[in-house]
């Protein structure tokens, strides 16, 4: 993919192995889930977190060949197979999340703070955290908020596709701003110590998501607009905002996020030097402090070249190519977002 000299390929390594690289969003809980969902009972996993597996892209001997440190592991609930039993189905995911964590206890480990997540990985262990994908699961209830806050919870997808209970999502726009109810999530999530996420949050909330809140937030699976016009991703202008609030964009993988007009049956068109341009424009918008990976693995997303979590070092080899000092390189792999999470998770 990329013709590296040896002392290139020295240093991406060297930078890679002592960073402690952080993806902010996958869909791997849901993705091991089957069975009969329109009952929501009596489900099976069709693979184990701990075991290597041919489907889908992420476990934990995968995460550790790809030298990824620190996962947020998202729990969706938005599929409308769900309406009226959300909270009941997040449970669910959050039993099997726990489950594979109990069961894998020397190799990863549930983090609610930033010194978790250091401690953790310091000790040769992956470092989980665990969001929740879509404002839907709390049922209009800023109670089970402070609940989910309880159980480990330490982000929150405002909305996904839809417009739910708090705001319009990405796909649905009907010209309102955030809730009252979305705006008193916001504030809670400020109180307790969680991070907002405004990916998948209509263009009109993510500036009330401005105005209102005191701590940095992250977009954590979204791109650029200059590239893709994916309803998904994010204007010159609200990457801007999220800078000048201290928070991290965290590139996706996804195909249709990194070129305009690209969709699973032409990914081929799709490269990493095509994501790389993301890379370089961010930078040159606002600086290195504001960038992540965001891979959105097992959610659909992943291109040729970087289709798995194994994958991951050529993002490295590819910053290094791109002439990045290695201080630019490691807030990338993680240490934006890690500053984030020193701020804000208490």
């Amino acid at each position: 993919m990329f013709n590296l000299s040896k002392k290139e390929e020295d240093r991406a390594l060297s930078i890679h192995s002592t960073s402690i690289v952080v993806d902010t969003h996958n869909d791997t809980i849901g993705n091991m889930m089957v069975g009969p969902a329109s009952r929501m009972r009596d489900f099976s996993l069709k693979r184990a977190l701990g075991e290597r597996s041919d489907e889908g892209q992420i476990d934990i001997p995968r995460i550790k060949e790809g030298g990824v440190d620190c996962l947020v592991f998202a729990m969706c609930v938005t599929n409308p197979i769900y309406r009226a039993r959300r909270l009941r189905r997040l449970l669910q995911m959050l039993d099997v999340f726990y489950s594979e964590v109990e069961r894998n206890s020397e190799r990863i480990a549930l983090t609610s703070t930033y010194q978790d997540i250091i401690d953790t990985v310091k000790s040769g262990k992956i470092a989980a955290v665990i969001s929740v994908e879509g404002g839907e699961a709390l049922e209009g209830d800023i109670g089970v908020l402070r609940m989910l806050y309880k159980l480990g919870v330490r982000m929150l997808t405002l909305t996904h596709f839809p417009r739910n209970e708090l705001g319009d999502g990405s796909r649905d726009d009907s010209g309102s701003h955030l809730t009252d109810f979305g705006v008193a999530v916001v504030e809670e999530m400020n109180k307790l110590g969680m991070i907002v996420d405004i990916s998948h949050l209509k263009e009109t909330g993510f500036w009330d998501v401005m105005e209102k809140t005191k701590s940095p937030v992250i977009a954590s699976h979204s791109n650029c607009k200059e590239f893709s016009d994916h309803h998904r991703n994010l204007t010159d202008e609200q990457i801007k905002a999220l800078a000048e609030k201290d928070g991290v964009i965290n590139l996706s993988y996804c195909g249709g996020f990194i070129k305009q007009g690209v969709t699973r049956d032409n990914l081929k068109e799709v490269g990493l030097d095509e994501w790389l341009k993301h890379v370089d424009y961010i930078i040159n918008l606002v600086g290195s402090d504001h960038i992540g990976l965001g891979s959105d693995f097992d959610g659909g997303c992943g291109f040729p070249g970087v289709d798995d979590i194994t994958m991951v070092p050529k993002v490295t080899r590819g910053l290094v190519t791109r002439g990045y000092s290695d201080d630019d390189v490691e807030k990338i792999l993680g240490r934006n977002n890690l500053r984030v999470f020193k701020d804000v998770l208490k």
